[in-house]
């Protein structure tokens, strides 16, 4: 979103107007005409201006290219702005630049304050209403509303209402699937839940408000966040699915054949499904994305599965040595050690690969960042192997990069070398799902490791970011997927995995929903979303397209529906695996 600010010059001579972000080269905006001294009428000019980050404006002399007056400002969204220049002094052309507010900016954040009120009251019903429903002359009333032929039975039975698990013991296929039910830990599903619902609202848009898109570069907003989480929670599945398959009998080589089936199915869809635009015209091979979410989980998921599946044992949980506190860590050494030996690869290819005409382990946006002086180096090593290995033409086309810094070349955000770091996250991940084998039925246990894991995930980070967005040795990116990144979303990971293992499994003060049920549909949803995102009622054609509230409402509508799709679907027992 923009603010609009008209410039006033009453200078006798030709001016431009530049703006400057942090590390970039000045850009320019607009010439601002001479003053009529005659009709007395000075010049003007208009132009929009970003209001995501604070701004310098420059003004210079178009005679001699004197700078006239700076000012560095943070406007605000759908505000209007006068810059008025007056001249001090005509024979050494000094003048004064003054900001005039003609109209405040607007509150862009009440939308947000109206649907977190409005989902706060929906939620508080139907905690009322579940409230309501213990109450057996309630619950037998609603009982009649919704099914009178059965209402004399209900009330006259000296057992009360039904009760649900004699309902379920007269059912074996139920009894299973019941149990099953139970030893599931939800707060696995509620947490993949989660990161698979604010995906949804992301992709559909965020309301529009910048910190619901991903970053141009360096730095976070909470677009970032969901996806390596997302991975994350995989290799936590990853220790539990392959364990429970190994205790029922399965052979390894039964279980790899899953695994390349499943890492197949989902590079597949990611490529032929989600990922062309098929309104452009058929598939074709000529300008298509390689490189995607599913392609990246689906090799993430290959390579740390057969890892697991290639060290694991049927009797994991039982291992007897030296050292118990490091039992989930110390029989697993040859993992760490691959998983150290992929790290370093990356770090050898991102600081030491030379590539053309850009300086060695650069690790810059290109365009017009760091003054300009690597236009055509975008993402450093990382974009020139995929530009080297894929091709331009098979790479994602619009980075986020190209907004703010208007970088030309085409970067991929799921390209080959990040893939080692997704990887190295999925590792992570796995090791939560160790800790919940191999400390079962142990909550204190696996709470102060997520715990411990947490904050020494928290204090790399810190060393390797210098506590700073720009200044540190290696920069939180989620475009690169730089190992601080990796490692600042692991210990955010680490530490919401306690929460709400701690509110769901343990103390059973919540049931996980609504985040149980996409999370126990993901794929489905995932997919579904992407299919669709342009379809009715999940999109429809708004009256203004600059509304904050307009875009909120539209997505997360869409976002909700999804939600009540994988709800309709979770009561009816239907979910999509792979």
């Amino acid at each position: 979103m923009q603010g609009r600010t008209p410039f006033h010059s009453p200078l006798a001579l030709m001016s431009s107007l530049h703006l400057l972000l942090p590390q970039c080269l000045y850009q320019f905006l607009a010439f601002v005409p001479p003053s009529n001294e005659s009709l007395r009428k000075p010049g003007t000019a208009s132009v929009m201006v970003d209001t995501q980050h604070p701004l310098t404006l420059l003004l210079n002399s178009s005679v001699g290219d004197r700078d006239l007056c700076k000012i560095q400002y943070h406007f605000g969204e759908f505000g209007n702005y006068s810059l008025v220049v007056k001249t001090l002094s005509t024979s050494n052309q000094t003048v004064s630049c003054d900001l005039i507010i003609n109209e405040g900016p607007i509150n862009s954040y009440l939308p947000i304050l109206f649907a977190f009120l409005v989902y706060m009251g929906i939620l508080a019903l139907l905690i009322a209403g579940r409230f309501l429903m213990k109450i057996d002359p309630v619950r037998n009333w609603v009982y009649k509303k919704l099914n009178p032929r059965a209402t004399d039975r209900m009330i006259n039975s000296e057992l009360g209402s039904p009760n649900t698990t004699d309902s379920i013991n007269c059912d074996p296929a139920l009894q299973s699937w019941s149990s099953g039910s139970r030893q599931r830990l939800r707060s696995l599903d509620t947490f993949r839940g989660l990161s698979l619902v604010i995906m949804v609202f992301v992709n559909y848009g965020g309301g529009k408000y910048w910190f619901f898109k991903h970053e141009s570069w360096n730095g976070l907003t909470v677009a970032d966040l969901v996806f390596p989480w997302f991975v994350f929670i995989m290799g936590t599945s990853i220790a539990l699915a392959l364990g429970s398959m190994l205790r029922w009998g399965s052979s390894k080589w039964k279980v790899l054949r899953k695994i390349i089936w499943r890492s197949f199915v989902l590079i597949l869809l990611g490529i032929v499904v989600v990922n062309p635009n098929y309104c452009l015209g058929p598939l074709s091979w000529d300008n298509l994305r390689i490189p995607g979410v599913l392609q990246r989980l689906g090799f993430t998921y290959l390579v740390v599965a057969a890892l697991e599946l290639l060290f694991t044992r049927a009797d994991s949980g039982t291992w007897e040595g030296r050292f118990p506190a490091l039992q989930d860590i110390l029989p697993y050494w040859p993992q760490w050690i691959f998983i150290l030996v992929l790290e370093t690869i990356w770090l050898c290819l991102t600081f030491l690969l030379p590539v053309p005409d850009c300086p060695r382990g650069y690790l810059g946006p290109g365009g017009i960042g760091d003054f300009g002086k690597y236009p055509n180096c975008t993402g450093g090593a990382a974009g020139y192997i995929d530009r080297l290995l894929l091709g331009e033409k098979h790479m994602y086309q619009h980075p986020s990069s190209g907004v703010i810094y208007q970088s030309t070349m085409p970067y991929d955000p799921e390209g080959i070398l990040g893939t080692i770091n997704s990887i190295v996250m999925a590792f992570l991940g796995l090791q939560a799902g160790k800790i919940t084998l191999f400390y079962k039925d142990q909550p204190k246990q696996i709470m102060s490791r997520f715990l411990i894991w947490g904050i020494v995930m928290g204090v790399i980070s810190a060393i390797l970011t210098k506590c700073s967005k720009e200044e540190g040795f290696i920069p939180i990116n989620k475009n690169l997927w730089s190992i601080s990144y990796v490692t600042t979303m692991s210990c955010f990971a680490f530490i919401l995995l306690l929460l709400i293992y701690y509110l769901v499994d343990v103390k059973k003060w919540w049931s996980g929903a609504p985040f149980l049920y996409p999370g126990m549909n993901s794929i489905l949803v995932y997919i579904g979303h992407q299919v669709f995102a342009n379809y009715f009622p999940f999109k429809w054609k708004m009256q203004d397209s600059q509304s904050h509230a307009e875009h909120l409402t539209q997505n997360l509508t869409a976002t909700t529906l999804w939600v009540i799709i994988s709800y309709i679907l979770y009561r009816k027992r239907i979910f999509w695996k792979i």
